[in-house]
């Protein structure tokens, strides 16, 4: 399985939905980087994405984008195989 990296703070309710979908489709341990606890992660993230909100997902390499992104992925049925590799 592909590893899964996520862009987080401790309340962002997307996160956690994120998070638990990701969970229903198998993924057992997502490497969560705290935005709120270290700011210059923030800017990490500004620079890979382009985007100042959480959650901001990768798979592997593969930008996926925020909560709402994630969701469509998978509706479209590309999350499981994009999770597989």
């Amino acid at each position: 399985m592909n590893p899964v990296r996520m862009f987080t703070t401790q309340v962002c309710p997307y996160c956690i939905r994120a998070k638990q979908l990701l969970k229903q489709r198998g993924v057992e341990a997502i490497d969560e980087i705290r935005v709120d606890l270290n700011p210059s992660q923030r800017d990490e993230m500004i620079a890979r994405t382009g985007r100042r909100t959480v959650p901001q997902i990768f798979i592997g390499e593969t930008w996926v984008g925020g909560c709402d992104d994630l969701i469509a992925l998978d509706q479209k049925g590309g999350l499981v195989p994009l999770l597989n590799g």
